[in-house]
């Protein structure tokens, strides 16, 4: 039962009870029990804010101020992903995926649609995620799209100002053979673009017959549109995210038999070398709702990852500082205004939250 309602039944009951019983007490109960609501309406909301962010390290008092409040700025969508906040322009972009659309976001005009479709542009009509996951902008400012229908990466052939679903192949395969459904993707320090291809768009998954290659891989395209495979050996490869000196690469994997992110060096190559777990989250996974999923890195390090029960703060050495709760699944997260401001998409929304 609501503690808010309970207090307020007990309240009321003690203060009718004692009119009732003591003729000396005069006081109008129904006033007092309309205090006691206040009260306890007020508390109930205090607790709400406190219990939004749990702090497990004194370090993220420097990280998040106060008691923020998470804010839903957009919904109605059917699985929301890929949170791009674009500066110079003052817009979120995200892609709902099983929708083939990308929308945007404003704080004059809240959401609008930007691009249809983003990710399947086939005739054939057909089942699964087909929209546009990722969203990035290359060096030059252009829209970089991980494309799941069409199994590829893409750029966007048109201005931000005016979007058209005219895309440019950056690549589709490796060796010939096909990529699944490319989710999510981070630049290395010499530009080189670091991608991730789960099953996950693919209409049957796993067992889809369109599917090549017998692993989810992880990948680098560089400037001159060469495709490498780097790891072969996670199962569901997610969320990338370099952290700022670009000399480690943490991946998430969304597997329900092994819920962890994983941590790689890199060498002087650009190679990933020396994988090990970063965080195992299986024992979170088992009480609440969500995998290791998209995550962002702020300019200190401090990696904000998506998970179970909402969005996972870790420090570079795989210290949990704390979380922010999220009531749903949390899919992933972009950073605006100098890492001052979160947003976080969320199965059918997209969440908002000041830090500082």
């Amino acid at each position: 039962m609501n503690y808010r309602i309970w207090l307020t039944a007990r309240g009321i009951s003690f203060f009718s009870l004692m009119n009732k019983r003591c003729p000396a007490f005069k006081l109008p109960y129904l006033l007092i029990s309309v205090l006691i609501l206040s009260l306890c309406n007020r508390a109930y909301s205090q607790a709400g804010k406190a219990d939004i962010i749990e702090r497990l390290h004194p370090a993220l008092d420097t990280i998040i101020t106060g008691n923020p409040q998470l804010t839903t700025i957009a919904q109605g969508f059917d699985w929301v992903e890929g949170p791009l906040w674009v500066t110079e322009k003052r817009m979120l972009l995200f892609s709902d995926i099983p929708a083939n659309r990308i929308y945007k976001w404003t704080e004059e005009k809240g959401k609008e649609l930007y691009l249809s479709p983003s990710g399947y542009t086939g005739t054939t009509p057909r089942g699964g995620e087909t929209g546009s996951n990722a969203l990035l902008l290359n060096s030059k400012s252009q829209l970089v799209l991980c494309q799941h229908g069409d199994r590829k990466i893409t750029l966007m052939d048109a201005p931000l100002d005016d979007p058209k679903p005219v895309f440019i192949t950056l690549a589709d395969n490796y060796k010939g053979k096909k990529f699944d459904s490319p989710n999510d993707a981070a630049y290395g320090k010499n530009g080189d673009l670091y991608f991730t291809d789960p099953p996950y768009g693919l209409e049957h998954g796993v067992k889809d017959p369109l599917k090549v290659a017998p692993y989810q891989g992880v990948y680098k395209l560089s400037k001159k549109g060469e495709v490498t495979l780097l790891i072969d050996s996670i199962s569901r490869p997610n969320g990338i995210a370099f952290l700022p000196d670009k000399k480690s690469l943490i991946i998430a994997n969304s597997d329900p038999l092994k819920p962890v992110w994983y941590i790689y060096d890199m060498d002087q190559n650009g190679l990933p070398a020396n994988g090990r777990i970063f965080y195992n989250a299986m024992e979170a996974s088992k009480k609440e709702r969500g995998m290791p999923d998209g995550l962002k890195v702020d300019k200190h390090g401090n990696i904000f990852a998506t998970g179970p029960g909402g969005v996972w703060i870790f420090n570079q050495e795989g210290e949990v500082l704390g979380k922010i709760k999220v009531n749903g699944p949390a899919s992933n997260c972009a950073f605006a205004n100098h890492d001052k401001t979160l947003f976080i998409t969320s199965d059918d929304k997209v969440l908002k939250i000041d830090l500082r």
